[in-house]
């Protein structure tokens, strides 16, 4: 018996649940340049040379539901999405899970320094946003030939 009380019976029920935990601790932490990590869309940030690029996941919408401002270096996603739960047409009507996210959103992101923000395109496309912010052509590499 106290075998059992020590160590139990599903040592890698254990493992699974402490590595839950864990993760758990690191949901909260903010993303590099983002407010955090969990949240409705899922958000891909990604840059280059020539471009910083927004990959917003919002499957099911349609583009007129996004709003994307772009204010002093900080780019907002925002828009709403739909219930799509059956409504109860009277009181003997339960929903039992409800897993799919629906109601208002909004993501927000700060840019780097050398972003044009003239130059902004935004397409929705097979349910991914893409935001494409240009940098400035003086902030691009260039090769300087030395003479």
């Amino acid at each position: 018996m106290l075998y059992r009380s020590l160590f139990p019976r599903d040592m890698f029920a254990e493992f699974d649940r402490l590595q839950r935990d864990m993760q758990g601790m690191w949901e909260g932490a903010p993303a590099i340049r983002g407010l955090g990590r969990g949240g409705y869309p899922a958000v891909n940030v990604g840059t280059t040379p020539q471009a910083v690029e927004v990959f917003v996941f919002a499957p099911g919408l349609s583009a007129d539901r996004f709003e994307v401002q772009l204010e002093r270096g900080v780019l907002s996603i925002s828009g709403e999405r739909p219930a799509a739960a059956p409504q109860a047409p009277d009181a003997r009507t339960t929903l039992h899970s409800n897993e799919r996210f629906s109601g208002r959103f909004r993501r927000v992101m700060s840019l780097p320094d050398d972003i044009d923000p003239e130059q902004v395109t935004a397409d929705y496309q097979d349910g991914v946003l893409r935001v494409r912010i240009a940098r400035r052509q003086a902030a691009q590499p260039r090769r300087i030939t030395v003479h």
